[in-house]
């Protein structure tokens, strides 16, 4: 299955400043891991050491949050898209 997956400004010098990308698998952690294999400097910024995806990294399969779906196992349909949405945290000001 091919998927186009939206990459957010925040990480897009980790792939050639480009907004999207058309990558193969059929689970969104097979994306996911197609995506930090091919762009390896962007592997630390959504895997932790174990390999797991990070907490402060969502993930959403068209624009349903996978944590409520089946997590990295979402199964991925030709054409679906796939948004990286990094958590945003700040203090009171």
């Amino acid at each position: 299955m091919s998927a186009t997956i939206f990459i957010p400004t925040p990480l897009r010098p980790f792939t050639g400043d480009q907004e999207s990308l058309e990558l193969e698998g059929s689970t969104v952690g097979e994306v996911l891991r197609n995506l930090a294999e091919q762009y390896g400097d962007l592997k630390k910024h959504l895997f932790d050491e174990e390999g797991k995806l990070r907490n402060f990294v969502n993930i959403y399969v068209n624009d349903e949050d996978i944590r409520y779906l089946d997590r990295e196992e979402t199964a991925i349909q030709d054409k679906d898209t796939i948004s990286i949405v990094p958590s945003i945290a700040g203090g009171a000001l």
